[in-house]
């Protein structure tokens, strides 16, 4: 079964962060592992530890048919870099099965800026995240992109399955309002949240004061 790995700081999870992930499950007939990092290269410091964030993802996905968690980021020393993580879970786990990451539009068009992104298509398939509207076009990419892209685009999700690595699949992706930074900014203000996060969320939330939350909040 193809598995698609969802990155991300998670700082907290939200039902957009869970949205994301059930559409690329439902569309891609996939296993979705949310993926904490560590330390991600292309992000400032984080709020909440790594205990804390993995604790939430948990939280929030119980009970959820097929998502799960992958936490190797958490368990390892320096940068969260992507194709590190993919060697090592295909050396560790996955073999030779179907595995890809998902992106957001912008992130793939930074593709380049990644450790050794080239070598990220030999490792697993790409499936890119659009927001409607977002005006992503594959035809403007930047050179270098361009051509490492050529002839690797999938026209419909059950190509990643018959394949290891190195497809890229473009995937309609819900457009939803929440954003970790908005959730911290309205706790941090005192205004209405919780509705933004899976009510178990907002529990751990309040309950270990992440985010300048106060105990005694309303839930």
């Amino acid at each position: 079964m193809l598995e698609i790995l969802y990155g991300g700081s998670f700082d907290p999870v939200h039902l957009g962060h869970l949205a994301v992930a059930r559409n690329a499950r439902d569309a891609a007939a996939a296993q979705v592992r949310l993926m904490p990092a560590a330390d991600p290269p292309h992000k400032g410091p984080l709020h909440a530890d790594a205990r804390q964030r993995l604790a939430m993802l948990e939280l929030a996905i119980d009970g959820e048919p097929g998502l799960g968690i992958e936490a190797c980021e958490l368990e390892r020393d320096g940068p969260s870099y992507t194709v590190d993580t993919l060697r090592l879970l295909r050396a560790a786990r996955v073999g030779d099965r179907p595995l890809a990451i998902l992106v957001g539009a912008d992130s793939f068009l930074s593709l380049q800026t990644w450790k050794e992104w080239r070598s990220l298509f030999d490792l697993a398939h790409v499936v890119v995240a659009e927001r409607g509207g977002s005006g992503f076009d594959p035809s403007t990419l930047p050179d270098a992109l361009a051509k490492a892209t050529a002839g690797r685009w999938a026209q419909a999700p059950d190509e990643l399955h018959r394949l290891a690595n190195g497809l890229v699949l473009r995937l309609d992706q819900p457009l939803r309002p929440e954003s970790a930074s908005e959730v911290r900014r309205r706790i941090a203000a005192g205004a209405d949240w919780q509705a933004l996060v899976p009510p178990a969320v907002a529990g751990y939330i309040v309950e270990n004061r992440l985010y300048g939350a106060v105990i005694g909040a309303s839930l």
